[in-house]
């Protein structure tokens, strides 16, 4: 006699097995395509020197590293603060239509593109500050506060709220139970969403052409234009020098390497 349910079960399996396939093969052949053009043009000098000159071998990548270090950690110290405070908002009110729009808006924001954020700051920033990496950081900051949100939100409300009453009704102030307390409890999701939205921000491009421009020095003044390894990548694939070409997937590689380190280390602090 046919068993339908294990033949169910078998068909499943082999189903699951086919879409992990279909989906491996691709990000196989980007990694492994990456990793072998771009070896090739990693050296002590790629790390450590600034550009050549167009037309010119040699030189490196420094200050697009500095660049995109310096617009995450500013782009950082801007987002992690408002998504906070948001995110704090919604666990504490009791208002449900607020949250709804408040939700909504968020969401919308998640799926504005990124070249879109890069326009508004581009529009609205830019002919105040001028090309700069405040302006570029700004960008980013349109991007990643709107993930931090949605990923604090969740990790808040996975603190049982009667566990604020309950500080609250032994006399503290509502603001250190909410610092000390139910944030202190999902700290782990916190700095996983934070990683989520940093690896995010670090592979955009768009946004930056507008805001940030580029520069082949290296610059930590965040009133000037600054590079970063996306914006080096797309400049350097787009010109006509082999050797820019090659270092374009030398910066992909290193590009990519962070990443995949961002996102593994933010399973393992969600996993704790």
């Amino acid at each position: 006699m046919v068993d339908v349910k294990e033949i169910n079960d078998k068909l499943l399996n082999a189903f699951a097995t086919f879409s992990f396939v279909i989906v491996a093969i691709p990000l196989l052949l980007i990694v492994g395509t990456t990793a072998v053009r771009g070896i090739k043009a990693i050296n002590f000098e790629f790390f450590l020197a600034l550009p050549s000159p167009p037309g010119q071998s040699g030189g490196g990548i420094v200050n697009a590293i500095v660049g995109s270090l310096v617009l995450s950690v500013m782009s950082m110290m801007t987002s992690i603060p408002i998504a906070l405070a948001v995110s704090i908002y919604l666990y504490k009110s009791r208002s449900v239509k607020v949250k709804e729009l408040i939700k909504i808006a968020n969401d919308l924001l998640i799926g504005t593109p990124s070249i879109v954020a890069g326009v508004f700051i581009y529009l609205t920033v830019v002919p105040v500050t001028g090309f700069s990496a405040l302006a570029g950081a700004l960008a980013l900051s349109v991007l990643a506060i709107p993930i931090m949100v949605s990923v604090f939100e969740e990790a808040l409300q996975l603190v049982p709220y009667d566990i604020f009453e309950s500080a609250v009704s032994l006399g503290l102030e509502d603001w250190k139970v909410l610092i000390f307390v139910i944030v202190r409890e999902a700290m782990p999701m916190i700095l996983s969403g934070t990683l989520i939205a940093l690896g995010r921000i670090l592979g955009e491009t768009a946004p930056l052409i507008f805001t940030s421009f580029g520069s082949p020095s290296l610059s930590f003044d965040p009133t000037k234009p600054i590079s970063a390894l996306p914006l080096l990548i797309y400049n350097y694939a787009m010109s006509p020098w082999k050797d820019w070409q090659e270092k374009a997937w030398g910066a992909a590689l290193v590009l990519t390497i962070i990443e995949l380190s961002i996102y593994l280390l933010s399973r393992v602090i969600q996993k704790r």
